[in-house]
């Protein structure tokens, strides 16, 4: 089995720029070994068209950050990082589709069915889901009950009580008003589960106490909720170069967001009182070092695209 986690975490500081530098960089090698160019028909070309090369890699960084925080397995962290990206990769894809919210433009370059045909993106998506799997159950490399776990959260937090469940709620909300409890759900399943299970899989990378994986659930869901409502601000103050993808779609198709609904500077300060939200479920873990998570939240909150 692996070492425990080692990064550029200090005894006497910090440094979160280096130390996500070179997670993102060790989670892009990680994605392009894994997702081979040598599927049948150019199926591998789209998927590594779908997931290389662009992205903020938040959730990776979410997992690979828990794990440091409990001193998780290292190959097992970045075996979770990879997956969860895989199934936030092939969540876009499939998003993206003309049946769905039909954009064109994904992180700066045409979306996948643009690029290869809309047939071809749906095998994509649905290649990169079953890949994501694979990837938390090499055989001897993992433990069998932590496998387990893994994929249960995974699973869970991308199908119907998650991602799934929350995209069916938002294309049956189209030009319909939402109270804040119901957006909050939709936007709980829809964005917020996979990036609590991002944090949650972190921490089943070692055996944590309860008190820890309690606190680290809560900061997990107010990151996940934090980040749609920065992504609903972003949609009306940013522009399409700087988001990488259409600015103004969330208006133009008629979809309740949290500035449609609380007003922009709300919805503002509603993102920063979940950013303190989530420090002070860090505050209550009892685990000695969260500061690449305190980071990741400010991150979320604080980002411009």
């Amino acid at each position: 089995m692996t070492d425990k986690m080692d990064s550029a975490v200090h005894a006497q500081g910090f440094d979160f720029e280096n130390w996500q530098r070179v997670e993102r960089d060790e989670v892009e090698a990680c994605l392009s070994r894994w997702v081979s160019a040598d599927a049948p028909a150019g199926l591998g070309e789209s998927m590594r068209y779908a997931v290389l090369d662009g992205g903020k890699r938040l959730r990776p960084l979410l997992v690979l950050a828990a794990a440091l925080a409990v001193g998780g397995l290292r190959e097992v962290a970045l075996r979770g990082a990879c997956s969860v990206e895989l199934i936030h990769a092939y969540s876009l894809v499939h998003d993206d589709m003309p049946c769905m919210d039909n954009d064109v433009l994904r992180r700066g370059k045409p979306t996948v069915h643009v690029q290869f045909g809309e047939a071809q993106a749906l095998l994509a998506g649905d290649a990169l889901q079953a890949l994501a799997f694979e990837l938390l159950t090499p055989e001897g490399e993992v433990p069998p009950a932590m496998q387990a776990t893994l994929c249960r959260l995974l699973a869970r937090a991308a199908g119907a009580d998650g991602m799934a469940g929350g995209q069916a709620i938002d294309l049956a909300s189209v030009g319909k008003m939402l109270t804040e409890e119901q957006l909050g759900r939709m936007h709980r399943l829809k964005t917020g589960a996979l990036l609590q299970a991002c944090v949650m899989m972190g921490a089943a990378c070692a055996d944590s106490t309860d008190t820890a994986r309690a606190a680290l659930s809560e900061y997990g869901a107010a990151v996940g909720l934090a980040f749609q409502v920065v992504d609903d601000v972003l949609d009306v103050i940013a522009d399409s170069q700087t988001l990488g993808k259409t600015a103004g779609k969330d208006a133009a198709s008629d979809k309740p967001t949290y500035v449609s609904l609380l007003g922009l500077e709300r919805a503002q300060q509603y993102a920063d009182e979940l950013r303190v939200k989530a420090h002070a479920a860090l505050e209550r873990s009892g685990l000695s070092d969260t500061r690449a998570l305190a980071a990741l939240a400010d991150m979320v909150v604080r980002r411009s695209h």
